[in-house]
């Protein structure tokens, strides 16, 4: 665990949720929140001007969606880790939002101490989800995933190994020696190889049929 001071930002909708939120952390050594915001576009303007090192990013918000913010900040190459604390967890919020690039995924009635330790996870770049999210995902990626025969290539399994320690498509692109539009375009191909939409659900599938562990 890192000793430095984590900085924050904290995107809702909701005043009380926003203060009740900044109380917590300021209570609680080693954070600093550094700004908020009412919404989506507010959001992303806020990150890419404050550059924190975690965004607590609620989903369904009037002025900009979180999944939208997340999108735009995966696109703009903001290094602030994005860890979604809402209180939705069907899987047509979920998968989009780690698909769009969220670090984790957290629920509003999670123990503060299971926030304050998803936080620090987030800043350290690993993936986070609350257990009822991630059994979630585990048997909503289960359905869909139908065997198409066709194997992983020997960079496709380096490249799906990284995701699974939660490295970003710009780490892996340094780590292995090639672009980030390489990382993407072998991405898709496990994708479609596995029959997922998303990181989080190919490392699940990966895990179920034994191709990593």
């Amino acid at each position: 665990m890192t000793d430095h001071i984590i900085t924050v930002l904290i995107a809702d909708d909701h005043p009380v949720v926003r203060d009740g939120l900044r109380g917590m952390l300021a209570a609680e050594p080693g954070f600093d929140v550094l700004g908020e915001a009412a919404g989506g576009v507010e959001a992303v303007e806020q990150a890419l001007r404050l550059d924190p090192d975690v965004v607590l990013m609620d989903l369904r918000m009037p002025a900009g969606s979180g999944v939208d913010a997340i999108a735009e900040l995966t696109r703009r190459g903001a290094r602030a880790k994005v860890l979604v604390l809402t209180t939705y967890d069907t899987d047509s919020d979920t998968i989009p939002a780690i698909e769009a690039g969220a670090t984790g995924y957290l629920l509003k009635d999670a123990p503060r101490d299971e926030l304050f330790a998803a936080v620090r996870a987030a800043a350290e770049g690993r993936t986070v989800l609350s257990p009822a999210v991630a059994s979630r995902l585990v048997s909503a990626v289960r359905k869909p995933a139908v065997p198409t025969g066709e194997t992983l290539s020997a960079r496709e399994r380096e490249v799906l190994a990284l995701v699974a320690k939660g490295t970003s498509n710009r780490e892996i692109a340094r780590e292995l020696f090639i672009s980030e539009a390489t990382v993407k375009t072998h991405l898709t191909h496990l994708y479609g190889k596995l029959g997922v939409r998303d990181r989080a659900a190919a490392v699940a599938v990966a895990y179920d049929r034994g191709i990593l562990g």
